[in-house]
């Protein structure tokens, strides 16, 4: 049986819920100053959206998503245990750092191959 010795009771004063995934958050990404967080309590729950630099956002989100989930999940049972419903968003700028079909240079002549291999020098 495993035995842990730290008692969970989070701060009733404070946004644990929020620190706790900026804490996270934090050791993901490569620049920790720009990590930053909102939360906001409506009739569903509570909501954190979580803004990073550009270029960090695919590590928040992870390898088909599966960091952010985790992330979901261990928020999940914090809000279970304190008995609400807390949702986790990330905040990615628009291009999110990935590369749109547009900024593909495309070759000057589409027809002309651009390696110095043809298929006609191809010997079987």
């Amino acid at each position: 049986m495993l035995y842990c010795s730290y008692k969970f009771s989070p701060p009733m004063d404070m946004e644990f819920d929020q620190q706790f995934v900026e804490t996270i958050v934090k050791a993901l990404v490569n620049k920790p100053e720009e990590v930053k967080s909102d939360r906001k309590i409506d009739e569903q729950g509570v909501l954190i959206t979580v803004h990073t630099a550009p270029e960090d956002t695919g590590y928040v989100i992870g390898k088909g998503g599966k960091t952010a989930v985790a992330i979901r999940t261990l928020l999940a049972t914090l809000g279970a245990k304190a008995n609400m419903r807390i949702s986790f968003r990330i905040d990615a700028p628009e291009n999110g750092g990935r590369r749109r079909s547009d900024d593909v240079a495309a070759p000057a002549n589409p027809s002309t191959p651009t390696d110095d291999m043809s298929v006609e020098s191809l010997t079987f």
